[in-house]
Protein backbone atom coordinates (compact mmCIF):
# COMPACT_ATOMS: atom_id res chain seq x y z
CA UNK A 1 0.00 0.00 0.00
CA UNK A 2 1.43 3.50 -0.57
CA UNK A 3 2.04 5.95 1.93
CA UNK A 4 1.65 9.83 1.73
CA UNK A 5 4.98 11.55 2.38
CA UNK A 6 4.54 15.54 2.93
CA UNK A 7 7.11 16.98 1.19
CA UNK A 8 6.34 20.95 1.19
CA UNK A 9 3.73 23.40 2.60
CA UNK A 10 2.09 24.54 -0.85
CA UNK A 11 2.76 28.43 -0.73
CA UNK A 12 6.54 27.23 -1.14
CA UNK A 13 6.22 26.57 -4.69
CA UNK A 14 4.60 28.95 -6.79
CA UNK A 15 3.03 28.28 -9.97
CA UNK A 16 5.46 27.80 -12.93
CA UNK A 17 8.25 26.27 -10.42
CA UNK A 18 9.56 23.07 -10.09
CA UNK A 19 11.82 21.88 -7.08
CA UNK A 20 13.46 18.49 -5.92
CA UNK A 21 12.80 16.37 -3.30
CA UNK A 22 15.08 13.12 -1.76
CA UNK A 23 12.51 10.62 -0.64
CA UNK A 24 14.00 7.47 -0.36
CA UNK A 25 16.00 5.91 -2.67
CA UNK A 26 14.04 8.48 -5.15
CA UNK A 27 14.79 11.51 -6.49
CA UNK A 28 11.35 13.59 -7.25
CA UNK A 29 10.61 16.81 -9.10
CA UNK A 30 7.65 18.39 -8.03
CA UNK A 31 6.23 20.77 -10.28
CA UNK A 32 3.68 23.55 -9.73
CA UNK A 33 1.28 24.89 -13.11
CA UNK A 34 -1.62 26.80 -11.85
CA UNK A 35 -3.24 24.99 -8.93
CA UNK A 36 -1.95 21.30 -10.15
CA UNK A 37 0.97 19.46 -9.01
CA UNK A 38 2.82 17.08 -10.80
CA UNK A 39 5.70 14.76 -9.86
CA UNK A 40 8.13 12.57 -11.55
CA UNK A 41 11.65 10.86 -11.12
CA UNK A 42 14.23 13.76 -11.87
CA UNK A 43 16.60 11.89 -14.30
CA UNK A 44 16.59 12.25 -18.13
CA UNK A 45 16.52 8.53 -19.31
CA UNK A 46 18.97 9.61 -22.16
CA UNK A 47 21.82 10.34 -19.87
CA UNK A 48 20.53 9.77 -16.33
CA UNK A 49 21.08 13.70 -15.44
CA UNK A 50 18.88 15.79 -13.78
CA UNK A 51 15.42 17.31 -14.87
CA UNK A 52 15.40 20.41 -12.89
CA UNK A 53 15.95 23.59 -14.30
CA UNK A 54 14.60 22.42 -17.15
CA UNK A 55 11.71 24.61 -19.12
CA UNK A 56 7.70 23.66 -18.84
CA UNK A 57 5.86 23.93 -21.83
CA UNK A 58 2.87 22.51 -23.41
CA UNK A 59 2.46 20.01 -20.00
CA UNK A 60 5.86 18.67 -20.46
CA UNK A 61 9.31 19.46 -18.69
CA UNK A 62 12.30 19.59 -21.59
CA UNK A 63 15.31 18.16 -20.14
CA UNK A 64 18.20 21.28 -19.71
CA UNK A 65 21.13 19.26 -21.34
CA UNK A 66 19.51 17.81 -24.66
CA UNK A 67 16.03 18.99 -25.22
CA UNK A 68 14.52 15.59 -24.56
CA UNK A 69 10.81 15.88 -23.79
CA UNK A 70 8.82 14.54 -20.74
CA UNK A 71 5.09 14.93 -20.24
CA UNK A 72 4.00 15.36 -16.81
CA UNK A 73 1.26 13.48 -16.50
CA UNK A 74 2.34 10.54 -17.57
CA UNK A 75 6.14 10.18 -17.70
CA UNK A 76 6.11 9.41 -21.20
CA UNK A 77 9.30 10.36 -22.98
CA UNK A 78 7.88 12.56 -25.98
CA UNK A 79 11.41 13.17 -28.09
CA UNK A 80 14.61 12.14 -29.17
CA UNK A 81 16.86 11.97 -27.17
CA UNK A 82 14.86 9.99 -24.89
CA UNK A 83 12.76 6.99 -25.69
CA UNK A 84 11.89 5.66 -22.68
CA UNK A 85 9.07 7.25 -19.78
CA UNK A 86 10.68 8.85 -16.65
CA UNK A 87 8.72 7.78 -13.02
CA UNK A 88 5.87 9.58 -12.19
CA UNK A 89 4.11 9.97 -8.61
CA UNK A 90 0.29 10.89 -7.51
CA UNK A 91 0.75 14.23 -5.28
CA UNK A 92 -1.86 15.25 -2.96
CA UNK A 93 -2.33 18.29 -1.03
CA UNK A 94 -3.52 17.41 2.45
CA UNK A 95 -3.41 20.33 5.07
CA UNK A 96 -1.53 23.03 3.68
CA UNK A 97 0.94 20.81 2.29
CA UNK A 98 1.55 18.88 -0.90
CA UNK A 99 3.68 15.49 -1.13
CA UNK A 100 3.86 12.30 -3.33
CA UNK A 101 2.28 8.74 -2.43
CA UNK A 102 5.31 6.00 -2.05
Amino acid sequence: MKQFTALDRIEALPAGHSKCYDVGRWSILVIRVGEDFYAIENRCTHDDQGLEGGELEDGAIVCPRHGARFCLKTGDALSPPAYEPVTTFEVQCQNGFFGVLI
